[in-house]
């Protein structure tokens, strides 16, 4: 689906009895060590390689949820640019793969559970001769115009995995895929680093704590809707769970600034671009699957330029229009697209991105959208370079292990206090806030690398840009959502990723024109608050 337009539509509505039971639940799952992450803005967090055995089953009794597969574009940092357009192709390839093998998995699942072998023989054996072909066509592409990368062959395995915050499937999974994180993407730049860095100007006060009361004694999801196949999945077993949430109210403080030093860059740039009240959605991804239609698999809202799409060039954003309030700004901002999992059919139920790919309900336009451009603690910030591509977060994370992860989810009138594998349910009043604070060191030389990360990087932990990069001004892209409380909400994700919270991401493409860009610069060096 190119382009669809529809009315905008937010929703509140009372908490149900249903939901207040599941905060219940939610929140004694965390009291009890059920595993939240809370975001520290500097804590780098690595992980290993995934790459598990193709066919190994994990223990006996624990209900599979998902397929986990290297991601093959984290394992190629280094491809030539004159074999990024096939290399991208391939990798897109793959990923539909996967989404195919997700979705027989899915309809066997009953009896791949009776008869684990059937997993094997109709799932992740036709997955894994697929995955090696296209890993051929990478590496050939790769070789006809330098080295044939070794070892890729490796990653053509895929097994099952558990959901272990599903109920009864707590603890490790054994099979050697859960941990991914799929080695060397962290690259020393900690991409779960980077939240709410800015200058704290639209961070709640911890104030607003809510009403507290009517917490319920259940464990109910409280969709509103059946969970669809008893196990507790959200809309159509897909996902998210009810333990995926928690009560805003039981999280403790956990943000953590570095401490501003002389010489620092202290100003702000804010533009405003809307929050898609226009209905402008794809499921393409120009900076990851360029030339791919349907390349991410999951609708993104788009504001800013309205050229992007799966094909569009630097030329075509350039020379596209713009939903923001300054034309010199004709970059574009997107993010997976949040929706309410009420049982209502959204115009994209049987399109590509949309129910084609386990994406469905209401998707909610954004109350407000705040993109402000802030600067380095530590010295001032040079220009970014037109076209330059950032991507934070990892779509993957839920299979790929959080070593990329920059998910930040919050209620107003407590973003003193940030989640990052947890969906928050906030008291009444207060509204559901997704933050992405993105990398604010580049290179100097790349607007894009191979994998799409490592021409930027996050600052160190003491405010510093790693050897090599230089500070540019660092996206903080706030975006709030008036949903009624508790679960019943989730992003848009690829169908195996469950629609995990940790999955969250944003992309943008820097479009401003060069005298605003200097605009830009000139404000936050010198310590002013600009639009």
């Amino acid at each position: 689906m190119r382009h669809t337009a529809r009315t905008p539509r937010t929703s509140r509505k009372k908490r149900s009895s249903l939901a207040n039971r599941a905060i219940a639940a939610s929140a004694a799952l965390i009291l009890g060590g059920g595993g939240l992450v809370a975001v520290n803005v500097y804590a780098s967090a690595g992980e290993g390689p995934s790459g598990s055995p193709p066919t190994r089953t994990q223990s006996v009794g624990r209900q599979m949820s998902t397929i986990d597969c290297p991601d093959a574009g984290n394992e190629l940092p280094d491809v030539p640019e004159q074999a990024r357009p096939e290399v991208d192709r391939e990798l897109a390839a793959m990923d539909t793969q996967i989404t195919d093998a997700y979705q027989q998995f899915a309809d066997r699942k009953e009896q791949i559970s009776q008869d684990p072998g059937l997993a094997e023989n109709a799932v992740l054996g036709p997955l894994r001769n697929k995955r090696t072909a296209s890993l051929d066509r990478i590496g050939t592409a790769i070789e006809r115009v330098g080295q044939r990368p070794t070892g890729i062959e490796g990653l053509a395995g895929c097994s099952l995995r558990a959901d272990d915050s599903a109920p009864g499937n707590g603890g490790d999974t054994g099979d050697g895929g859960n941990d991914g994180g799929n080695g060397g993407q962290d690259d020393g730049q900690g991409q779960d680093q980077g939240q709410n860095q800015g200058q704290g100007d639209d961070q709640g006060q911890g104030d607003n704590q809510g009403q507290g009361d009517n917490q319920g004694q259940g464990d109910d999801q409280g969709n509103g809707q059946d969970p669809g196949d008893g196990q507790d999945q959200g809309q159509g077993g897909n996902g998210p769970e009810a333990s995926d949430f928690v009560d805003i109210q039981s999280v403790q403080p956990n943000v953590d600034r570095p401490r501003q030093r002389r010489g620092s860059s202290r100003g702000t740039f804010t533009t405003d671009c809307g929050r898609n009240e226009n209905g402008k959605f794809n499921p393409d991804n120009v900076i990851v699957a360029p030339g791919v239609s349907n390349g991410a698999h999951h609708m993104h809202d788009y504001i800013g330029n309205q050229a992007n799409d799966a094909f569009a060039s630097d030329d075509d954003l350039a020379n596209g229009a713009t939903t923001c309030r300054n034309q010199g700004d004709r970059s574009t901002y997107y993010w997976p697209v949040l929706r309410l999992q009420n049982g209502q059919d959204e115009a994209d139920v049987n399109a590509d991105g949309g129910g084609k790919d386990q994406n469905t309900g209401e998707i909610q336009t954004p109350s407000q959208v705040t993109l402000k451009f802030v600067g380095s603690p530590v010295g001032k910030v040079t220009a970014m370079p037109r076209f330059l591509r950032i991507i934070t977060g990892d779509a993957k994370a839920f299979t790929n292990g959080d070593a990329n992860a920059n998910a930040s989810w919050s209620c107003t009138g407590f973003e003193n206090r940030q989640l990052q594998d947890k969906y928050p349910i906030c008291p009444e009043g207060s509204q559901v806030v997704r933050t992405f604070a993105f990398q604010n060191c580049w290179d100097g030389q790349n607007t894009d690398s191979a994998n799409h990360r490592t021409h930027v990087a996050f600052a160190q932990s003491d405010g510093r840009c790693p050897n090599g990069f230089r500070a540019v001004p660092q996206l903080v892209q706030r975006i709030v959502y008036d949903v009624p409380p508790g679960p019943g909400f989730a992003v848009d994700s690829f169908p195996e990723q469950l629609h995990k919270p940790i999955t969250d991401h944003g992309d943008f493409i820097n479009v401003f024109d060069k005298q605003l860009m200097k605009k830009v610069v000139r404000c936050i060096n010198d310590g002013r608050r600009c639009r």
